[in-house]
């Protein structure tokens, strides 16, 4: 399973859809979820506390990735890889499997911190739940050290779309995790479902370390 790290307004549901269109997978978007089985999540947080919401979320997660339908491209909420460790009995373990998996790829607009903080900002002022400019500034400066320290593969997000979904695929192909297939005079499509294996399988690192 691909997994979506970074803060809000990086990019992660717009990247994810166009990754998932490109390699014919599905893709879910975790506050998309969220909000369809709880509600608005600005709604849910002033009538909740952040833990509680938090906690929800996490188990949210759990349903999502280990049902029958689970995603094969997943945007996690943008907090999802701050939370205390102790938030959700299952979220410790999580959250180690999501940080070394081959496929989880960190979306930051920048790796430089100030560019990115900047950024960042300009972006989530723009969306209709943002906080005040001081408040955002405060969480992205806070959030960045723990992105950038995440083991998985960084991906600046301040570049077309179509350039950042080129690097995601290229990256996946040079990891035998997904296998485009070009057809003639076609888009590049998967050429069989994330995780599961061919008939006669060879030593691969298809399989998602979640599975």
């Amino acid at each position: 399973m691909i997994q979506l790290v970074g803060p809000g307004g990086v990019g992660k549901t717009t990247i994810g859809s166009a990754l998932a269109q490109r390699l014919a997978l599905r893709f879910v978007d975790l506050d998309a979820e969220f909000a369809a089985r709880y509600g608005n999540i600005s709604v849910y947080l002033d009538g909740h506390s952040y833990e509680a919401y938090a906690e929800r979320n996490v188990g949210l997660y759990s349903d999502l990735v280990g049902g029958p339908n689970r995603p094969d491209i997943v945007a996690l909420s943008s907090g999802f890889m701050t939370y205390p460790d102790d938030i959700h009995p299952a979220y410790l373990a999580w959250r180690q499997r999501i940080a070394s998996s081959p496929l989880t790829f960190v979306l930051l607009p920048s790796l430089d911190v100030e560019v990115c903080v900047a950024e960042t900002v300009r972006r989530q002022l723009g969306r209709p739940f943002a906080r005040s400019a001081e408040r955002e500034e405060q969480v992205i400066r806070a959030r960045f050290p723990i992105y950038l320290g995440q083991p998985a593969r960084k991906v600046e997000t301040m570049q077309p779309m179509d350039t950042v979904v080129t690097e995601l695929v290229t990256a996946l192909a040079a990891q035998r995790s997904v296998a485009p297939v070009a057809p003639k005079g076609g888009a590049p499509v998967n050429a069989r479902p994330l995780g599961v294996q061919p008939s006669h399988p060879a030593p691969s690192a298809s399989r998602c370390v979640l599975e």
